[in-house]
């Protein structure tokens, strides 16, 4: 009861904040090629959100790859998020595992953006949040964008299709879909749109078209690294971060996840004649997203028309997208040896950053002493304590040291050229680029240091004890 009652303090007071905030920013306008936005600028920050990348995908556009939105006269609001893509949330409107609660909306293929207030020609930077595939959303708290432009830094966060309204395949729906159109990957293609309206946009908010960053973690960032195995990704970012999500599978076939759709489907009462499109159109989505076989979707799909390799065999095989790469884990999580994997391979071209995240707080320590879990790292990559629900009055003066210096990292990778073969960090902290030979893996703790990854320690997970007889 003790901790709910902190964590509702704590809320109130963020809304309070929010409010203050509210009422002390100064609006602003940014014209794309859409419309004009109205936004708001407060403390040298320019932000916009809600702002639609794709036509709405419902009715018969489910299952369909995104295309521009059309465009509206007048002027857009644009200080409200959107709301999430279908997802499962608690009854109780507790958050679920990918932070979100509440409302949903299968309209949802919205993006926000933070800009410096004066950015001219600023490097840019895409944001894929983590959630299994089925979980998560934009415009958590944790993913702020404030601080990198406070620091030159223009960041914009999407929502992208989840479960499996974002990875679907059944064979009347590759009946009905054009020869020239991909399929089943419908998450991937969202993420492709948004860094299309980034191309086209972008520079109307002081960005620089020409070095953009793609980044994610877990999901998003096996997001990101199913990127590099897709041809018409190419020259829509020029860099890449994976943040726990270096997930080397060899991907499957489109007859596969024609299968596993048909299973899908027949899970909500449609098999064979029956499963129509227009029935599979026609089912809810609550209905998609509560049923245990049709949630999660189905990840990893080669369509052969947008995704022509997995990241694996793209890597393997020397096709994958040359573009500089940050990768890398938590030290109270498993990967890492998948990340050191992907670096090794990667650094045959451009530069390849390898680190580990092992910073706790002290106060963290009696429900984290096993490490720095799955997703920690983010709130240090944002520099977000401010407005993340993990931040409060226990957070330290430390805790945001060591956020300080992990953010300034992502930032110097951010705004460094290409060739760059390392990094300048906050406090004079340099980061090397991984080669075979120098091993280096960048080991983010109170002070970073730099490291050999073959010394670092494997995680092991850890046994449950057995239960009460």
């Amino acid at each position: 009861m003790k901790s709910y009652v902190t964590t509702l303090i704590v809320a109130a007071g963020m809304a309070c904040i929010a409010i203050a905030d509210a009422d002390a920013a100064e609006p602003v306008k940014a014209r794309i090629d859409s419309g004009t936005l109205a936004g708001a600028s407060l403390n040298g920050v320019n932000t916009f959100k809600g702002v639609p990348f794709a036509v709405p995908p419902v009715g018969v556009l489910r299952w369909t790859a995104p295309a521009k939105p059309a465009a509206w006269s007048g002027e857009r609001d644009a200080t409200k998020f959107s709301l999430p893509c279908p997802q499962p949330v608690n009854t109780d409107g507790t958050a679920n595992g990918g932070g979100v609660s509440g409302l949903y909306s299968e309209d949802c293929l919205y993006l926000n953006v933070w800009a410096p207030a004066n950015a001219r020609s600023a490097p840019v930077m895409l944001w894929l949040y983590g959630g299994a595939g089925f979980l998560g959303a934009g415009h958590l708290g944790s993913y702020d964008g404030s601080a990198f432009a406070r620091d030159g830094v223009i960041v914009v966060t999407i929502n992208y299709r989840l479960g499996s309204l974002g990875y679907f395949a059944h064979p009347a729906l590759t009946k009905a879909t054009p020869a020239d159109q991909p399929l089943s990957n419908y998450a991937l293609m969202d993420a492709i749109e948004a860094l299309r309206w980034v191309q086209r946009n972008i520079a109307n908010f002081g960005g620089d078209a020409s070095n953009v960053t793609l980044f994610g973690q877990s999901a998003g960032g096996a997001m990101v690294l199913n990127l590099f195995g897709v041809p018409t990704a190419q020259g829509l970012f020029q860099k890449a971060i994976v943040e726990s999500g270096a997930l080397l599978r060899p991907g499957k076939t489109l007859k596969e996840a024609e299968a596993a759709g048909k299973a899908a489907a027949a899970a909500l009462g449609l098999s064979g004649a029956s499963a129509t499109i227009e029935r599979l159109r026609a089912i809810s989505s609550a209905r998609f997203v509560t049923t245990e076989a049709t949630r999660r979707g189905n990840t990893g799909v080669i369509d052969g028309r947008l995704v022509t390799a997995s990241a694996e065999q793209a890597l393997q095989s020397g096709t994958a997208l040359d573009v500089p790469l940050i990768i890398g884990t938590n030290n109270g999580e498993s990967g890492a040896e998948a990340a050191q994997t992907v670096a090794r391979l990667a650094a045959s071209g451009a530069p390849a950053y390898l680190y580990q995240f092992k910073y706790v707080p002290d106060w963290k320590l009696p429900e984290q002493p096993n490490g720095a879990p799955h997703s920690a790292e983010i709130v240090y990559v944002f520099d977000s304590w401010a407005t993340s629900v993990s931040g409060g009055p226990q957070v330290s003066a430390k805790d945001r040291q060591v956020a300080a210096k992990v953010h300034s990292c992502w930032v110097a990778f951010a705004k460094s050229v290409p060739s760059a073969r390392s990094l300048n960090c906050a406090d004079g902290f340099n980061w090397p680029a991984y080669t075979p030979q120098n091993d280096a893996v960048a080991v983010f703790g109170e002070k970073p240091e730099v490291q050999k990854s073959s010394a670092l320690p494997v995680f092991v997970a850890p046994v449950p004890a057995p239960a009460a007889s």
